[in-house]
């Protein structure tokens, strides 16, 4: 893939309601505000095309971006913060569930992780989860210029660990959109899926 158009093509609340499974999709999981709309920006080089917020929670539906008329980008609504409902939080978790487990058409899963913070337990309990369904996943590290190159490595070391110990093997790539640190090697994983 090329990574040179791409356009926003609908919100999707439900499983129900997603575009007909036709192109290959990638999703965007993380927890919220962990940067899963800058780096969809970032891939397809269009800063105002997946709108990023400072609020967490912004994201309440499955956002499908079309790249290239080849591939969707999925941004998933975070998971673990949101100012909405207990209800509503669990719906959303129903749904995203359903989405990973019954979309025939997605090729992998891009699992963010913000860089300064070791992996939350819902991190831990989603790579468990991802590894136990045999969904192809790869963990991105987000927002490395906020740290030294240093603790960078400390801290991929320590999500590698934690991999280890579930006995699952996947890439994990640094990111940092702002210093465009890492995207090209996320756009070449995603490109191996959708071929």
């Amino acid at each position: 893939m090329e990574f040179k158009k791409a356009h926003f093509v609908t919100g999707a609340p439900s499983l129900d309601v997603c575009p007909d499974a036709y192109y290959p999709e990638i999703c965007l999981a993380g927890r919220s505000n962990v940067g899963k709309s800058s780096l969809i920006n970032a891939l397809v080089n269009h800063k105002g095309l997946a709108r990023t917020s400072n609020t967490p929670g912004k994201t309440q539906q499955m956002n499908y971006y079309l790249v290239d008329d080849k591939a969707y980008l999925v941004d998933l609504p975070g998971f673990g913060y949101a100012k909405v409902s207990k209800k509503e939080r669990e719906r959303w978790g129903r749904d995203i569930r359903e989405y990973l487990l019954e979309r025939t058409t997605l090729r992998l899963v891009v699992h963010l992780v913000d860089i300064r913070h070791k992996p939350s337990k819902l991190d831990e309990e989603f790579f468990y989860w991802l590894g136990a369904n045999r969904l192809p996943f790869i963990v991105v590290l987000s927002k490395g210029d906020k740290i030294s190159r240093n603790k960078r490595q400390q801290s991929k070391a320590r999500v590698k660990r934690i991999l280890d110990e579930m006995n699952i093997e996947v890439p994990i790539v640094i990111s940092s959109v702002k210093e465009d640190i890492g995207t090209s090697e996320v756009k070449d994983l995603i490109s191996e899926f959708v071929s």
